[in-house]
């Protein structure tokens, strides 16, 4: 297959993907809808995630840090300072990139499994911090947004982010443009300096590259996709709590990308999409519906051992990035 053709495809592909999200709010009944800007919402966090741990081959379990920064700068600039929407936004998403660009110049001078424990015990800060200073953020109580903080004017409109047509389509073009970041990025050299630093990093380091700053540009694109989907959902839902920064919270996206396909550009949104709709069915039929979820994941796994995307990338269609 040649590069154009290639090309063509993943082009074809993931626009499709954007087109079929945007056609289900006219398909779907409304109660879908807010399930579905959760899905779009979250699938960002975890296109952050897969970065890191799909791209790059660095494994965290703190991811939660950097989506309680965007939840928190953003909630909070809003609740406190009054902030317009917009700013707010950006503040979240720069407190990511921010907090993941802090965190790994520390965290990158390790790697493997000790690299996995610095992330934690730094998200375990974040969280524990989130409970500490409980008479600003009220901790597992959190704060909730009025409709009014929620709303703004643009060139004589009035936005409210709790229009449900409006959020579901704000959504979808934040995960369309998180999506062309990644598929730039991913198709880009830079990514396949970190893929080569995932399979290799003593040979790439040989070939002169200077891994630890690519490390550290993957972190840091991966803190500001996480921050700018932490600062989204507290926008589009008015609520921030501690929660959130939980070590739960760092679980999700892991099991989000695992489900979808590791390192593939499609996993994240696939791996969301089935995770939430198999606890919602679940939770319908039994209050024990983890057993459920659990038993159903493995089978999953057992089928689809590097995932939904990347078992059909290894199997049928060696052309998905």
């Amino acid at each position: 297959m040649t590069a154009a053709m290639r090309g063509r495809r993943v082009l074809i592909l993931h626009a499709g993907i954007v087109a079929l999200l945007f056609l289900c709010q006219f398909l779907l009944p409304d109660y879908h809808h807010t399930n579905f800007v959760s899905i779009m919402v979250l699938a960002v966090y975890a296109m952050g995630y897969n970065m890191l741990v799909g791209y790059t081959g660095l494994l965290s379990l703190g991811h939660a840090m950097f989506f309680a920064a965007g939840l928190y700068g953003a909630g909070m600039g809003v609740y406190y300072l009054e902030w317009h929407p917009v700013l707010a936004f950006l503040a979240g998403s720069a407190g990511g990139l921010i907090l993941a660009v802090a965190v790994g110049l520390i965290a990158l001078r390790t790697t493997g499994v000790a690299f996995m424990i610095v992330t934690m015990m730094f998200a375990q800060a974040v969280f524990l911090a989130t409970l500490y200073f409980n008479d600003i953020t009220h901790g597992d109580e959190g704060l909730t947004l009025t409709q009014a903080a929620r709303g703004f004017q643009l060139l004589g409109l009035t936005i409210d982010l709790t229009d449900p047509d409006l959020r579901y389509n704000l959504a979808l073009m934040l995960f369309a443009g998180a999506l062309l970041v990644t598929l730039v990025t991913v198709l880009s050299p830079i990514g396949r300096i970190l893929v080569a630093i995932r399979e290799n990093e003593e040979r790439t380091k040989m070939l002169g590259y200077d891994v630890r700053r690519y490390k550290l540009f993957s972190l840091g694109l991966s803190g500001l996709l996480s921050g700018a989907a932490g600062a989204a959902y507290v926008l589009f839902f008015g609520y921030v709590g501690s929660s959130f920064a939980a070590i739960s919270y760092s679980i999700y996206p892991l099991l989000w990308v695992l489900l979808g396909g590791v390192g593939t550009v499609a996993g994240p949104i696939i791996g969301t999409l089935l995770m939430f709709y198999l606890v919602e069915i679940a939770r319908d039929h039994t209050s024990s519906y983890m057993i459920v979820v659990g038993a159903v994941l493995v089978l999953l796994v057992l089928f689809f051992p590097k995932g939904i995307a990347g078992t059909l990338r290894a199997h049928k269609a060696g052309w998905l990035p």
